[in-house]
C-alpha cells in the first residue's frame, strides 16, 4: 500500500516534527497509525496514511455511520435522533450568519444528502458533492439529489456560492492546502464558509488521549484545534468570523471511545463524560468536542 508521510507541516511549512502518539483503527482493519506534530505550530496529524487512491477500504464497513444510513443498535438510533435535531440547527445557523434566507449553497462531502435536502426544502439553490457513490446512490433514491462526484469542484464556475459548506469533511482530504484554495475561488466576494470539525484540545480528547474516538485514524487526516485551524484559513485569505461549539458530539464521541477502551457500560459512562465535556465548553467554548467555524474572505 503506497502512504504519504508528512516531512512539511501544511499548515506553517516548519520542518521540525515529533511523533505524539499512536492510535489503533477501530473501525474496519485494527492497523496501528501514528500521529505526529509540527513543534513550531502544533499541528497535529496522521503520520503515513493510505493515498487518497488506496483509502477506501478504510471506510467500506456498515458500522461507519458517517457514510451509511444504519440504525442498527441504541448508540446508532441515538446518533441519528441527534442528526435530526442538529439539521434544523445547522440550518438556522446558515441562515443566520448569511443574513438571508436562500442563495446560492455548495455543501462538500455530503454523505447521504440530509443536509442538502434540508436546505433544498428551505429555498436554497443546493449543489452537493460526495466521493462515495453509494452514498451519492442514497441522495438520488432518498431525496431525489443530484449530487456529483468530488472531481465536480473543478467544474463550477469562480464565485458561483454564497455559501459553502463542509460539515466533517476538512480532516478527511488529503489535499489541505489545494481545497482552501479553491474554496476561496467559488466564493462570491462576501461569500461565506462553514466548517465544521472535531477539536483535538477539547475536554474529551484530552480524558481520552489516543482512544478518542475523533481522532478516527486514518480516515481522519488532520486533527485541528481552534489555534491551527484559524492559522490555515488566514494563510488562504480568510478571516474567521465566528464560532460555535457542537455539544451534542461530546456524547457521541466519548461512547465510542468508552467502547474502544473496553469498558463496561460504555453507554452510560460516555453520558457522564459527555455532561461533565459539556459544562465544560460552557466555561470555555474553545474545549467543545467540535466546533464550527465561520469564515468570510479578507
Amino acid at each position: 500500500m503506497n502512504k504519504l508521510t508528512i516531512k512539511v507541516c501544511p499548515v506553517c511549512g516548519g520542518t521540525h516534527i515529533e511523533r505524539a502518539m499512536t492510535c489503533i483503527d477501530h473501525y474496519t482493519s485494527g492497523e496501528v497509525f501514528y500521529l505526529c506534530c509540527c513543534q513550531d505550530c502544533g499541528f497535529l496529524f496522521t503520520q503515513d496514511f493510505p493515498i487518497e487512491a488506496e483509502i477506501g477500504r478504510y471506510y467500506e464497513t456498515p458500522d461507519y455511520i458517517s457514510h451509511t444510513d444504519t440504525k442498527k443498535g441504541f448508540v446508532n438510533r441515538v446518533y441519528h435522533w441527534v442528526r435530526a435535531y442538529m439539521l434544523k440547527r445547522k440550518a438556522r445557523l446558515v441562515e443566520n450568519e448569511a443574513h438571508c434566507q436562500t442563495g446560492r449553497l455548495l455543501d462538500i462531502g455530503t454523505g447521504t444528502g440530509y443536509f442538502s435536502d434540508i436546505m433544498q426544502r428551505r429555498g436554497w439553490e443546493v449543489e452537493a458533492v460526495e466521493k462515495s457513490m453509494q452514498a451519492r446512490a442514497f441522495a438520488k433514491e432518498c431525496f431525489g439529489l443530484d449530487v456529483k462526484p468530488d472531481t465536480a469542484l473543478q467544474d463550477f464556475a469562480p464565485g458561483r456560492f454564497d455559501v459553502i459548506t463542509l460539515w466533517h469533511v476538512m480532516e478527511h482530504l488529503e489535499h489541505l492546502n489545494e481545497t482552501w484554495d479553491t474554496l476561496n475561488t467559488l466564493l462570491t466576494e462576501k461569500g461565506m464558509l462553514i466548517v465544521a470539525l472535531p477539536n483535538c484540545s477539547s475536554y474529551d480528547a484530552k480524558k481520552y488521549g489516543a482512544h478518542w474516538a475523533a481522532y478516527d485514524v486514518p480516515r481522519h487526516l488532520w486533527h485541528f484545534t481552534p489555534g491551527t485551524v484559524q492559522k490555515l484559513s488566514s494563510k488562504h485569505g480568510f478571516i474567521l468570523s465566528a464560532r460555535h461549539p457542537m455539544p451534542f458530539d461530546a456524547f457521541y464521541v466519548s461512547m465510542l471511545s468508552e467502547k474502544y477502551m473496553g469498558r463496561s457500560l460504555p453507554f452510560l459512562r460516555g453520558m457522564l463524560s459527555g455532561v461533565t465535556a459539556w459544562f465544560s465548553a460552557l466555561g470555555n467554548k474553545e474545549r467543545s468536542s467540535s466546533m464550527v467555524y465561520v469564515f468570510r474572505k479578507k
